[in-house]
């Protein structure tokens, strides 16, 4: 499966942005979908994840009440609506696909990653 990341951008603190993950190649429906970031001279870290049915999510404590992800899986796109967003969200986010499991934060679990998206958010 092939990962399209997009939706990234510069905010305000308090701001939102809406970020999408599209897939193609492979029913996107056999795929748990996680969100991760990472920031300049940082690890990567896991933000939120979704089951392939879409019915489970699972968030980061520092995101958890202000992200939100969800899959459309007529369209094969899987988002993740960021809310009230702070200066130490900013961040390259990044989607991947698990065909495996869903909800894993380890980012080795996940074998097909998108391209990164940028997220700027000034104070």
């Amino acid at each position: 499966v092939q990962l399209q990341a997009s939706g990234g951008g510069s905010v305000q603190a308090g701001g939102s942005l809406r970020l999408s993950c599209a897939a193609s190649g492979r029913p996107f429906r056999k795929f748990a979908v996680g969100w991760f970031r990472q920031a300049p001279g940082k690890e990567r870290e896991f933000v939120a994840g979704i089951s392939r049915s879409g019915d489970n999510a699972i968030y980061a404590d520092s995101v958890k009440g202000r992200f939100t992800i969800f899959r459309d899986r007529t369209e094969s796109t899987v988002y993740l609506q960021m809310d009230n967003l702070k200066p130490e969200d900013t961040a390259v986010y990044y989607c991947a696909a698990d065909q495996m499991r869903w909800g894993s934060i380890s980012r080795t679990n996940y074998d097909w990653w998108g391209q990164g998206t940028q997220v700027t958010v000034s104070s």
